[in-house]
């Protein structure tokens, strides 16, 4: 069989052709490379690659919600081969006429790559198992299966964990992506490998597996006796075995990879705050309708109280405090799981650091500090060298930009995470290089969080092309942008 070269949409990086000449041909394998490292691009490479080679022409791609959006709107247009022809299809839960349509036409014959996008979490529904095992069954003996993020299936009591072992089983090749594959324990690492092939690790099941790689002590309280993990042994073992069947990058050792990397982390509205956005919308639009002239201040002010809404809160007029359900600090934590090392969460409002400080406080016992206006002086310089402090168990630094962006020196993070951006560009450039400075070892990636079809996504791209929003008199394009229509659950 002749094999034409494959053409690169974009130019791989030396560690991303690495992995690829790791990977291509095995039937399991798994990507461990940093966020900011390409692994998607990585994945696609392969997927094209295999493609040309008659070697599958179908491929599931998996993602929490936040970022399988991103696959179709972002990854697969950006980075595979404009040579490889392909159709993208997107798991809908609840399909409209024009969904159903598209879904349907995966069972039609196409000269080409499918690739199949769905979320995680429809895993744990029947609906999301159904679609998954007719896939399976349909497709896979000439498709790949990938999972990205794949310590969103570590748990291997879960049921989308089961069932997603099960139908990969039925397809040819397998992937598992993650950053960190590792979060919490070694033992993290099981059902991801179960994922790949069952017994890949050379264990029948979970205990055997824990037993090699747990140091185990029986406690007792009360009447109840249970068993405790006090720590890990034959870690050495473990990771040679991981060596085999996997690539790990780091971007430390990335040293071509560009100085700043930028990514966005998408969240839906919960119907709670798509009724309030809907809402302010409405109010907003008065402005532009009443026939007096609108200032900036008072379109910023409008932005403002949406944007609050995004994030979960809202001041109202007498000064109370409205509360919402709200994805985005899942997404948050999601990000911050597959990193290991430090990170800064900024957000331009008090009511967020303060949550998102007491939850991961919650989480990572004690490993957050905020920063803001009330933050005393003794505590920030205190804050500041804790957390430059390598050995110190203070990861992350939650702040707000506009207190804390400037002057600072936080380069032990090479993670920045955007919560909720404030619009004054000096304020979002401060704030980027308060890791990105002399003394600085490490790629920085920067993740904002954006509430899908909302004028989240405008205000990223404004910052990113160096739009001052602050200072800017928005005038018609407001109204473009208080008319979206934002995505909901």
């Amino acid at each position: 069989m002749m094999v034409v070269k494959y053409k690169f949409k974009t130019k791989p990086y030396q560690h991303q052709e690495t992995a690829l000449r790791r990977a291509l041909g095995k039937r399991e394998y798994g990507y461990f490379m940093e966020m900011g490292t390409g692994k998607s691009k990585v994945l696609l490479d392969e997927l094209g690659m295999l493609f040309q080679r008659g070697e599958v022409n179908f491929a599931l791609i998996i993602a929490p919600k936040g970022v399988y959006r991103n696959w179709v709107a972002k990854e697969i247009p950006e980075h595979l081969s404009d040579d490889i022809p392909n159709r993208v299809i997107r798991w809908v839960a609840n399909p409209n006429k024009t969904q159903e349509k598209e879904l349907r036409s995966v069972q039609e014959n196409f000269y080409g790559l499918t690739i199949f996008v769905m979320n995680v979490e429809a895993f744990s529904t029947v609906k999301g198992k159904k679609a998954g095992e007719w896939l399976g069954g349909a497709l896979g003996s000439f498709g790949l299966i990938a999972i990205d993020e794949s310590t969103t299936i570590k748990n291997h009591k879960a049921k989308r964990s089961k069932n997603l072992v099960k139908i990969a089983d039925k397809f040819k090749y397998k992937r598992i992506l993650t950053g960190s594959p590792i979060t919490r324990s070694p033992l993290d690492i099981y059902q991801q490998c179960e994922f790949l092939r069952p017994g890949l690790l050379g264990h029948e099941n979970y205990y055997s597996f824990q037993g090699m790689y747990a140091v185990i002590n029986r406690r007792t309280m009360g009447t109840h006796s249970f068993q405790q993990v006090v720590g890990y042994r034959n870690l050495d073992t473990l990771t040679n075995l991981l060596d085999l069947h996997s690539y790990r990058v780091l971007k430390k050792d990335c040293l071509d990879l560009p100085e700043k990397t930028y990514t966005a982390r998408y969240v839906t509205l919960t119907d709670e705050q798509h009724v309030m956005y809907k809402k302010l919308q409405d109010e907003a639009m008065l402005l532009f309708d009443d026939g007096e002239m609108v200032t900036a201040p008072a379109i910023i002010t409008q932005l403002l109280r949406i944007q609050q809404v995004m994030s979960g809160h809202l001041k109202t007029d007498d000064g109370e405090m409205k509360y919402f359900q709200s994805n985005r600090m899942k997404a948050l934590e999601e990000i911050l799981e597959e990193h290991d090392g430090k990170a800064i969460i900024w957000s331009r409002f008090r009511y967020d650091i303060q949550q998102i400080t007491k939850r991961l406080n919650e989480k990572y016992d004690g490993a957050a500090a905020s920063f803001f206006g009330d933050t005393s002086d003794e505590s920030r310089q205190r804050i500041i060298e804790n957390f430059q402090n390598p050995k110190h168990k203070l990861r992350f630094f939650v702040g707000n930009p506009a207190t804390a962006g400037y002057g600072l020196t936080l380069t032990e993070a090479n993670l920045v995470v955007y919560y909720a951006n404030d619009f004054n560009l000096d304020t979002r450039q401060q704030s980027e290089d308060r890791c990105h400075r002399i003394g600085q070892k490490n790629k920085v990636t920067y993740v904002d969080l954006i509430s899908e079809g909302t004028l989240d996504e405008r205000i990223v791209e404004s910052l990113r092309n160096k739009i001052n929003l602050s200072a800017k008199v928005l005038g018609e394009e407001a109204r473009q942008w208080l008319t979206l229509k934002p995505k909901r659950n």
